[in-house]
């Protein structure tokens, strides 16, 4: 199959012909339709990420359809179209999975990182970590959900009954979650880079309340702020603006440096949190919300053999929502 492999940290991937995989007892295997292209990916072609090995076939926004079982599957059959998202394995056993905390899990096995993913025509999955999609979304528009989504919809349950919420960034995951946001009836504030009209008026065409640049304070007090993008200092301007007694909430798998900052700032029981992985329960919550309330991703495709060029677009913020990888 062809398959576009990491081979080296900081450089490009590479366009190959790889060895079609088979699934192993529980597992399935799946022509891939589509890959969401998150930042993630391009953190681990940067280097930014510990738990990963090399070769690797990143993506783990995968959509596709089944076309062979493992002998012990017994949920799915050939021609079942499902979703392979980050998390792609467990151990059951560890501290964390017993606490029902499987995202934290000792031995978690990450897709596109610990083992290969979507950037390919044909991927593997074990049977217990993979998602019906609703049949409302074609396998463009449902790639998106399985991270930006997914990841987005556990920090906005992170931040509880907060009514009115701050979004830092405002890319491929919080301009899905504020549609779900907005229909649960919150308010959303959104910053996004000093002086990036364009884009703080496409959070206003979604729903945002407010929209400003990062560096200035929303209109009055917010009660929780949820950070996208993996700025640091970004932590600052969001306690500045929240109010006491409310947190502060990471979604990204890397971040740079927080700088030091006076203890004033987080004073008045305000709080500095971070949302890892996913659980499959926030799997299944948010597609059946997505079912029920439609979700719309403004989506951006390059062929397979452009993912490159789809990644540098995350790089430099060329491209407003999500980047999909369409694969056949």
């Amino acid at each position: 199959m062809k398959a576009m492999v990491l081979e080296k940290i900081k450089t490009p991937l590479v366009m190959k012909e790889v060895d079609k995989p088979a699934p192993k007892a529980d597992e399935v295997l799946i022509r891939v339709k589509a890959c969401g292209v998150c930042r993630t990916d391009l953190h681990l072609v940067d280097g930014e990420l510990e738990e990963y090995k090399l070769p690797i076939i990143p993506g783990h926004q995968v959509v596709g359809v089944i076309e062979e079982v493992g002998d012990k599957v017994l949920k799915w059959k050939v021609g079942d179209r499902v979703g392979v998202p980050w998390l792609g394995g467990t151990c059951g056993t560890c501290e964390f999975c017993r606490k029902g905390q499987e995202n934290l899990c000792d031995e978690i096995v990450f897709t596109g990182a610990t083992r290969n993913g979507g950037y390919a025509e044909y991927v593997t999955a074990k049977e217990g970590y993979i998602l019906p999609i609703p049949d409302r979304y074609n396998d463009v528009d449902a790639a998106p959900l399985l991270c930006a989504g997914l990841i987005g919809y556990r920090t906005l349950r992170k931040a509880g009954d907060a009514k009115k919420i701050g979004f830092y960034g405002f890319g491929s995951a919080a301009h899905l979650l504020i549609q779900a946001a907005v229909k649960e009836g919150k308010e959303i504030y959104v910053f996004t880079r000093p002086g990036d009209g364009e884009g703080q008026a496409f959070a206003k065409s979604l729903g945002a309340t407010w929209a400003g640049g990062s560096d200035t304070l929303p209109p009055e007090k917010l009660d929780a702020a949820l950070i996208f993008a993996p700025v640091g200092s970004l932590y600052l301007e969001a306690l500045k603006a929240v109010k006491k007694g409310v947190q502060v909430i990471s979604a990204g798998i890397h971040m740079s440096d927080i700088p030091s900052f006076p203890y004033s700032l987080l004073w008045g029981e305000r709080a500095m949190t971070s949302v890892a992985n996913l659980t499959r329960d926030d799997g299944k919550a948010f597609m059946e919300l997505a079912n029920k309330h439609p979700i719309h991703a403004k989506t951006t495709v390059y062929p397979l053999e452009k993912a490159n060029e789809a990644l540098h677009a995350i790089r430099d913020g060329s491209l407003e929502g999500s980047l999909v990888l369409q694969v056949s």
